[in-house]
């Protein structure tokens, strides 16, 4: 028997293992094309298995699984009718036809890829075209993919996934190994938020105003319940919408509350008088004197020089508050030891991670004590030379809020499973009492003193709402020559709401503004008072034109009567949800509510005839 030469033998194998794929690939094309119950059933496996939701506190949510599909192509089968089904499909995947046509034509491979990740509502208008003979060599690959239905909405926070459906961003990535189902399970948990997607909405829609206005960069904007830590909305802009990664920038899916880290300014003097009030370095009845700088000489000839924006004369700490003053504060830094000032820097939780959980969260920086130079005291009292987060700022603000007691912030408040049973709570951290309690109420009487006509943050005043506030301006340091830029400024404003008994706090940073001002209290405590009066009524937080009654006796509380239903719809304007019972527990209609509170809107209107089954939607607020 004749030998088969080497070299031809290989070909034969080649060409038979080539034969062989392409036969695979034929009867797996025919089986999806003949039989596609038998692959619907191992499709209909694979789409069992469902990521977690992700809701806010009110249970709105904000990511959730559906089912997605491919839009696939047999170029043998198309190219019959390749004109006819571009047309057909064109709008339906956002394609010119050209681009479709010259996609099939010019593809090496057999098997193409025409669009990923298209909804239903697209999909069941394709599947319905396949059905009717008029997309040959088109099928849909079914998925399960992630939806975001509030788009941008706290998008920075939420993060993102991957085709793949594995969280790439944001919580979806810090939170991966709940979200996505583990050990074979075939759901994953639900992850509950503490933001409210009200609050959300209103500081997201104040603080693209003011990125407008101002044609800044970015800007930051929390609201914080001071009392838990929890964050009740989380603005970074730019932001992008996570149902179209693929067209987001790094600088739009960029989290800055957590992970940027940036000099504070004049708000950090809140923290730097209460270190000092605090230890008994100063007491509220201290003076100094501000002729327009602060000037020192160190023992070794060097001079020590910061200006201020004014010459205030003699001032208290409550004036050092009222007006910024950087020359009191830095006079002030002169009576409190470097090691114990260090030491309630860090107290207040500065230079370290809050914990909260967030991916890439910042520590921030603040310089070793053996590192500090002459100038470091003071420059440090007045928010320069140091870094901080924003989230960071927020949490040294409760320590002033709670008398005290600080509380570091959360964003998770619990995870629960599918069926939403309780897999566990969150808590960042403990909390912790690291000033006097009369410490804090000073410096609360000391920002609501801010807010005054006479200071620096009167912008951010609401007339029947006392406001603690704390503005500040700082520059930015240029990274190429390593000294603070003559345009690039950080406008800020701190807001305790109301000041006495603080049951907010707003925090807002806007970055590299370019309009008139650059100046915190212009720009910033504007934001903050219109923050205010629309977060007000929604929170609860006592007006004081709130109709107030003083009685020495008995005072009567006139409630809407009980609603009576008779032939016709009653007024049901007014009521609250719990007052509403009466009409849930009827079986001959159906009582659909939307939102919290009280019904400000109800369809059918009052006097509509009551029929059985018929459905009543109320509106409450």
């Amino acid at each position: 028997m004749e030998a088969v030469p080497p070299k031809k033998g290989r070909i034969i194998v080649f060409t038979s293992l080539f034969m062989l794929f392409i036969l695979f690939v034929y009867v797996r094309y025919a089986q999806l094309m003949l039989f596609p119950e038998a692959v619907d059933q191992n499709t209909e496996k694979n789409n069992l298995i469902e990521r977690g939701p992700i809701l806010d506190r009110n249970g709105t949510i904000l990511a959730m699984q559906t089912r997605l599909g491919n839009i696939t192509i047999w170029k043998p089968e198309a190219m019959t009718a390749l004109e006819e089904s571009s047309k057909l499909l064109a709008p339906l995947v956002d394609m010119e036809e050209k681009a479709i046509i010259d996609r099939v034509q010019q593809s090496n491979s057999s098997f193409i890829y025409l669009k990923k990740r298209l909804d239903q509502s697209v999909l069941g208008t394709i599947e319905n075209l396949i059905k009717a003979g008029k997309l040959p060599g088109i099928a849909i690959e079914p998925i399960m993919g992630r939806i975001y239905p509030e788009k941008n909405l706290a998008s920075n926070l939420i993060g993102f996934v991957g085709d793949e459906n594995q969280g790439l961003g944001g919580l979806e990535y810090a939170f991966e190994s709940d979200l996505a189902p583990q050990n074979g399970q075939l759901y994953g948990n639900q992850l509950i938020l503490t933001i409210d997607t009200k609050v959300q909405y209103t500081l997201e829609q104040i603080a693209d105003q003011s990125m407008e206005e101002n044609k800044a960069e970015a800007v930051i904007l929390i609201a914080m319940t001071p009392q838990t830590g929890d964050i009740l909305g989380y603005v970074s802009l730019p932001n992008f919408n996570p149902n179209e990664i693929s067209s987001s920038t790094e600088q739009e899916r960029m989290d800055r509350p957590a992970i940027w880290a940036y000099e504070p300014g004049s708000v950090f003097k809140v923290f730097s008088l209460a270190s000092m009030l605090d230890t008994g370095a100063i007491t509220p009845n201290s003076t100094f004197i501000c002729d327009g700088q602060y000037e020192q000489t160190t023992s070794g000839g060097e001079k020590i020089t910061i200006k201020c924006l004014g010459a205030h004369g003699t001032v208290h700490p409550q004036e050092i508050i009222t007006y910024s003053c950087n020359a009191g504060a830095a006079y002030a830094s002169d009576q409190i030891n470097a090691q114990t000032f260090y030491t309630m820097i860090q107290q207040f939780g500065f230079g370290m991670k809050t914990g909260i959980g967030i991916p890439g969260e910042t520590s921030g920086y603040l310089r070793p004590i053996n590192r500090w130079s002459a100038r470091s005291k003071p420059t440090i009292a007045i928010g320069q030379e140091i870094s901080v987060s924003a989230l960071q700022m927020v949490q040294a603000a409760t320590a002033i809020a709670n008398d005290g007691l600080l509380v570091p912030p959360r964003i998770v408040a619990r995870v629960l499973n599918h069926e939403g049973k309780l897999v566990r709570d969150l808590q960042t951290g403990i909390p912790r009492q690291i000033l006097k309690p009369e410490t804090a109420r000073e410096l609360r009487k000391y920002m609501l003193a801010a807010s005054s006509e006479a200071g620096t943050g009167r912008r951010a005043r609401v007339d029947d709402i006392p406001i603690g506030v704390k503005t500040g301006t700082a520059q930015i340091i240029d990274p190429k020559t390593g000294t603070y830029s003559k345009t690039d400024y950080i406008a800020s404003t701190l807001a305790l709401v109301p000041a006495d008994q603080p049951s907010l706090i707003l925090y807002m940073v806007i970055i590299r503004p370019k309009g008139d001002s650059y100046l915190g209290g212009r720009i910033a405590a504007p934001a903050i008072r219109e923050a205010s009066e629309e977060l007000a009524n929604y929170l609860g937080i006592p007006r004081g034109k709130s109709l107030q009654v003083e009685h020495p006796g008995t005072v009567v509380l006139n409630f809407p009567p009980t609603i009576a239903m008779g032939e016709n719809l009653p007024d049901l304007r007014g009521y609250s949800k719990k007052q509403l019972l009466p009409l849930l527990l009827q079986d001959d209609i159906t009582v659909e509510i939307d939102g919290d509170g009280w019904v400000k809107k109800q369809i059918p209107d009052p006097g509509t005839p009551i029929t059985k089954g018929m459905v009543i939607h109320l509106e409450l607020e």
